[in-house]
């Protein structure tokens, strides 16, 4: 069952030139899909459409069947509730004058969420390895792995059914990152994540299927290991040839 769904999206910024040229793919609910390109690709762009912080200038995005509404206070409410984010930089997306309960439980605030908020930050903090007294401290107090793990926490708090992955490890040294897409895969059990990234090999070991894009087009999509064991377009294979690789057993 497809739970997004991007359908002849195109984009650009004022009259200039177009950022995305007709974007189709589909989100299978459960699934994990890689979007994957170098930059300038088009990626981030893509991800703040399906954020709903821009709208597609043609083509539409669905979410579980119903038109995204970016432009709709009371729609984008309901959305944040069931669609949330990671960022790439585990330091700046955290706020150092606030303890760690309080960045955590941010989004059941402000999405008016009813229920034991502390209890709901101690049980997000367990599924990503953090202990619960780490609530009471601030983030200047972690390493730049623990932080990231923090974001997660934050963006799975409210039980989402999706999280938008943003260059969410490429911040992290590399057995941190290791760590970090391990702590990914267990949460994808749980819900359906969008993972964007530059880094083939990240992507390749986290998500079932990879959408890459070269300069605002989809060059080829499909299911991860078909991908990777016969590549049809030139840029894929260049990517798969020049990014460096998750260690093998990652």
């Amino acid at each position: 069952m497809t739970l997004m769904s991007v359908e002849n999206v195109s984009f650009s910024y004022g009259a200039g030139r177009r950022v995305l040229e007709d974007i189709t793919f589909d989100v299978p609910r459960g699934s994990n899909v890689g979007l994957v390109g170098e930059s300038g690709s088009g990626k981030s762009t893509l991800l703040r459409l399906l954020l709903g912080l821009d709208t597609p200038r043609s083509g539409r995005i669905l979410f579980d069947g119903q038109p995204l509404e970016a432009k709709s206070g009371r729609y984008m409410r309901s959305y944040r509730r069931r669609v949330q984010a990671v960022f790439q930089d585990p330091y700046s997306s955290l706020n150092p004058a606030h303890r760690i309960l309080r960045i955590v439980t941010e989004p059941l605030r402000s999405l008016k969420v009813p229920g034991d908020h502390r209890a709901m930050a101690e049980e997000a903090m367990a599924a990503v390895g953090l202990p619960a007294d780490s609530l009471g401290r601030f983030p200047d107090q972690f390493s730049g792995g623990q932080r990231q793990r923090i974001a997660i926490a934050r963006a799975i708090v409210a039980r989402p059914e999706l999280v938008l992955a943003d260059e969410a490890v490429s911040a992290l040294d590399l057995s941190t990152r290791v760590r970090v897409v391990d702590l990914f895969r267990d949460i994808s059990e749980r819900m359906t994540m969008v993972f964007v990234s530059h880094d083939m090999g990240v992507v390749a070991a986290l998500c079932d299927r990879i959408v890459v894009l070269d300069r605002g087009r989809i060059v080829e999509a499909g299911e991860t290991a078909r991908i990777l064991a016969d590549p049809q377009n030139a840029y894929t294979r260049s990517l798969l040839s020049s990014i460096p690789r998750m260690p093998e057993g990652a």
